[in-house]
């Protein structure tokens, strides 16, 4: 779906597409953020967001998609920290290019303890939130692999 001056947001239902394996969406004039409901594309080997007008972060949740081998958001407005983990940290700085508010490896931009408090994104509700608050927190993750 790349160049086709798509406008507006990724609609939310992209993310219940859990057999997708390739999706490019990249050239087009996409807004809004890259949804948290893509952690449902387990099986997705490629994903292109790159040049559009994605803004707010690269959702955390994004690293549980085990088979990710390429991944572009280059191009966009996007914030905040880069997820730096698993099959994350083999992506080059290429991925993230014309993103001047990420920071983070593998980018030579270090993140200020600042940029860990974004705005809400618009259509995520307050629990939504504090339960991403509160699964981000490393003490969450170490007590549930103790309790696991």
């Amino acid at each position: 779906m790349s160049s086709n001056q798509l406008t507006g947001r990724i609609p939310f239902g992209m993310g219940d597409l859990s057999q997708l394996r390739f999706l490019n969406l990249s050239d087009n004039f996409l807004t809004g953020f890259i949804l948290n409901s893509f952690q449902n594309l387990k099986n997705m080997e490629r994903l292109d967001l790159s040049q559009n007008k994605l803004s707010g972060k690269i959702p955390y949740e994004l690293v549980g998609l085990t088979f990710l081998s390429t991944f572009s958001v280059a191009y966009n407005n996007l914030s905040g920290r880069i997820p730096f983990v698993r099959q994350f940290s083999t992506f080059n700085m290429q991925c993230y290019d014309g993103n001047t508010d990420l920071c983070g490896e593998p980018l030579p931009r270090n993140c200020s303890t600042t940029i860990e408090l974004e705005p809400e994104h618009e259509g995520q509700n307050k629990y939504e939130k504090e339960g991403a608050r509160i699964i981000d927190n490393p003490l969450f993750f170490y007590a549930f692999v103790a309790i696991s």
